[in-house]
């Protein structure tokens, strides 16, 4: 690898980084319906307004020892995490890819970018459903914006195919569907259906990474659902777990959202180095 991909490279992990630190403020401030453009980042602590030099990804969490610098107050691991770890994946993708210094094209160019706001979909899709056990509306809707720009630019880009033509036509009734359906349900319950806010998920995930990723997903999951059942009977007749607060734990909604994301992103990125391996 020569000094100009090194550098590309680097570039990629940087913007990763960056995008991090916005995935983690968007997971914490999008289930309390808070700004997440405009309003200046905030230790959520002590409300302090954070400055330049504490919002530099990963390295401020370094610097700063896992603190606030105002009220000095423990900040959690995982944006230190998610950050690095996003970094990482830009990359990653990147090479998965075949993207180098030397054949940026156009088409390649926007591939990645539809990727990555791929990407940014489930991550804000997955940590937002974990924390609170529910799609958000304004994830969904992020998530079918970003499916109408795609099937637009694979339209433009691919050679014409009737079928595959038909297929992004039912992708789109299934999402006018859904979404009028989850108008009338919130209209008559008053209240967000995460059964439609999975099945708007799946859509959008088919449109991204084919029909057999998000039924390799689908299976993962249900294999997870069937697991934690068995397990959860088998605890709930020990007598260490039969209290009812336990009970209660134990009886928690999974997060289903959370790992439908974490599924579909391994299988695609496990096609993907696969498709590398082979050439």
């Amino acid at each position: 690898m020569d000094i100009y991909n090194v550098v590309f490279y680097i570039l990629l992990f940087i913007i990763g980084t960056l995008f991090g630190s916005f995935y983690s403020l968007a997971v914490y401030r999008i289930p309390k319906k808070q700004d997440i453009t405009h309003t200046h980042s905030y230790c959520p602590n002590c409300n302090h307004k954070l400055g330049i030099f504490d919002l530099i990804p990963v390295f401020s969490y370094i610097f700063l020892r896992g603190k606030c610098r105002y009220c000095k107050q423990k900040i959690r691991p995982r944006y230190f995490i998610l950050e690095t770890l996003s970094g990482i994946t830009f990359v990653v993708l990147a090479i998965l890819m075949r993207m180098d210094m030397y054949n940026l094209t156009p088409n390649k160019i926007a591939e990645y970018v539809f990727m990555i706001l791929y990407l940014t979909f489930l991550v804000l899709m997955a940590f937002t459903e974990k924390d609170n056990r529910k799609i958000e509306k304004s994830v969904s809707v992020y998530g079918i914006v970003i499916s109408i720009g795609y099937i637009v630019y694979l339209c433009i880009v691919q050679e014409p195919d009737i079928y595959r033509y038909a297929i992004y036509a039912i992708y789109l009734i299934f999402y006018i569907l859904l979404l009028l359906l989850d108008t009338i349900t919130l209209k008559k319950y008053a209240r967000d259906s995460y059964t439609n806010g999975i099945l708007l998920t799946l859509v959008t995930m088919t449109i991204f990474t084919q029909e057999l990723v998000t039924a390799s997903s689908i299976i993962y999951v249900l294999l997870i659902i069937f697991f934690y059942m068995v397990l959860n009977k088998i605890r709930m007749h020990t007598k260490k777990y039969r209290s009812k607060i336990v009970k209660k734990e134990i009886n928690k909604t999974l997060p289903i959202g959370f790992f439908l994301g974490v599924a579909n992103f391994v299988m695609f990125t496990a096609i993907l180095t696969f498709e590398k391996l082979m050439l």
